[in-house]
């Protein structure tokens, strides 16, 4: 038998399996998150209704049938009778299934939502540079903007106004390939309810929000500042300086770590956009006004920054008593300041500290250390001790490391 002839069978055997299932009500949601796809099989105490609400929710992320079918849901607890079981498949991952229990269909739909996002982000981490932002695109260009924000600061709401004029693209995750082009997540909007239960995922067909174009690609990237004002106040747009705008977007980031030289991507990223740009606001409404021009091509500046010397991929054994940088993910200078990343977590150096961190690359003693600086930067009145202290303080900070006694 040909190829073709066990695919064609094998395709055969899932519709079957999957009319089996339909007939039984299980309705399977077929959904493709990030480029990853899940196959989403209900517990029985979801009802017909719950299904089809689920359904139309998702309806932007729907995919065709695929040939997995998830095992039977869990056993329902007694104060968690609501299950659902996923099955998900990548182009890097195999087959994998979780399942999910709640004591509500508010708090299954909530969890569904949370943990496909995760799921896709992992199965995405060190292929996509992933903001935790809300993106909508312009319907004619494609030309995305991106409102990055930490949870509970406005990107949801950020996305039900704006996407009724611009095409709504995600209101979690704009997630950007390296040739700058984006992959939409048009995931329910999760909508906060009363202080204590689940939001409540509402599909953005029924808050009437745009379709996403067919090619969006990144044009620029926004910190969101929302502000309490007692009346009302109209929207500040500014740029934000490179360094600043690093800090700011690693911590609203997924994954970057898991990028190559994940600082210079990123810098590579914010240059191609012209910066990132703050908007300081009170009311959504606001918004469109104001961010108009951001979806049109930026002007750009020279480049503001330069990778630094990597580190040795193999290290000798530091010898005791001596002073050596901790093996960093990357490292950029942005005029006379230093960014520094180890794992996940970016340190800022300024005055004598990028000068330390040079001098560091290979081992050396505090007194060694201390001519460095003095030739680098003079010796005013007190300077041994500056350098004494600023050493210890960059160890504490495990950007240095001292050889153990």
């Amino acid at each position: 038998m040909t190829s073709a002839g066990i695919t064609g069978n094998a395709h055969l055997a899932w519709q079957q399996r999957l009319l089996e299932e339909l007939a039984k009500g299980s309705d399977l949601l077929c959904l493709e998150v990030l480029g990853q796809r899940f196959v989403v099989r209900w517990g029985r105490a979801v009802t017909r209704q719950q299904r089809v609400a689920m359904s139309s929710a998702w309806a932007r992320c729907i995919a065709g049938p695929e040939p997995l079918l998830p095992p039977v849901p869990a056993e329902p607890t007694g104060g968690r009778p609501f299950t659902a079981s996923v099955t998900c498949t990548s182009s890097k991952h195999s087959a994998g299934t979780f399942q999910l229990e709640a004591a509500s269909f508010e708090e299954l739909a909530e969890n569904l939502t949370s943990r496909l996002t995760v799921s896709a982000i992992l199965a995405n981490a060190g292929e996509l540079t992933m903001l935790h932002a809300c993106g909508v695109a312009d319907p004619g260009t494609g030309a995305v903007v991106a409102l990055v924000a930490r949870s509970g600061t406005g990107k949801t709401t950020a996305a039900s106004v704006l996407a009724r004029i611009y095409g709504y693209v995600t209101d979690e995750t704009v997630a950007v390939a390296w040739d700058g082009s984006v992959v939409p997540y048009p995931k329910p909007l999760s909508v906060k309810q009363e202080a204590g239960t689940p939001k409540r995922q509402v599909g953005p067909d029924e808050f009437g929000l745009q379709p996403a174009p067919a090619m969006p690609f990144i044009q620029s990237i926004v910190l969101l500042n929302r502000v309490q004002a007692p009346h009302p106040v109209a929207p500040v747009l500014e740029k934000v300086p490179l360094a600043d705008a690093l800090l700011a977007l690693i911590p609203e980031s997924s994954s970057q770590g898991d990028v190559v030289d994940p600082l210079q991507s990123l810098c590579r990223l914010i240059e191609s956009v012209g910066g990132v740009w703050q908007v300081t606001y009170a009311e959504a409404a606001d918004l469109p006004g104001s961010l108009e021009p951001l979806f049109r091509l930026q002007s750009t500046s020279g480049q503001e920054w330069e990778a630094a010397a990597p580190d040795a991929a193999r290290r000798p054994p530091l010898p005791a008593g001596s002073i050596r940088r901790r093996a960093s993910r990357d490292a950029v200078r942005i005029g006379g300041d230093l960014l520094v990343m180890l794992d996940n977590q970016i340190v800022r150096l300024s005055g004598i500290g990028p000068a330390l961190w040079e001098a560091c690359s290979a081992p050396r003693g505090l007194d060694e250390l201390t001519e460095h600086i003095a030739e680098v930067h003079g010796e005013p009145e007190g300077y041994r001790a500056a350098v004494a202290t600023a050493v210890e303080q960059l160890i504490a900070k495990s950007v240095l490391e001292r050889g153990e006694h």
